[in-house]
């Protein structure tokens, strides 16, 4: 997608998140920005948002991952992110949530 990209993660619990997502973005941003797949300097936008999930679920997170292009056809990003911070009761502020995809 080219506004976002799930990741379905199993990690051990002595991993922070923060840490996770961090060299997760820092290593992704750096190999694209080597191979030169945009024009310009790719950088991940600030932020991240992270659900738990049981292991019963793991078969429909992973339908709806590899369904995602055709989902969001019926549903926004930004309409579904924010279906799931009050699904799972995240206070937030829309100020800080999103900001525009510059895919140039």
């Amino acid at each position: 997608m080219p506004d976002h990209t799930h990741l379905f993660i199993n990690f051990k619990p002595t991993i922070s998140i923060s840490d996770l997502v961090r060299d997760i973005k820092a290593g992704s941003s750096n190999f694209i920005n080597d191979q030169k797949w945009i024009k310009g300097k790719f950088n991940w936008q600030e932020g991240f948002g992270a659900f738990s999930y049981n292991q019963r679920q793991f078969s429909m997170i992973i339908n709806y991952i590899l369904n995602q292009e055709e989902h969001h056809r019926k549903k926004s990003f930004s309409d579904e992110y924010l279906d799931f911070l009050k699904e799972f009761n995240i206070a937030y502020d829309e100020k800080y949530l999103f900001a525009p995809v510059n895919e140039g």
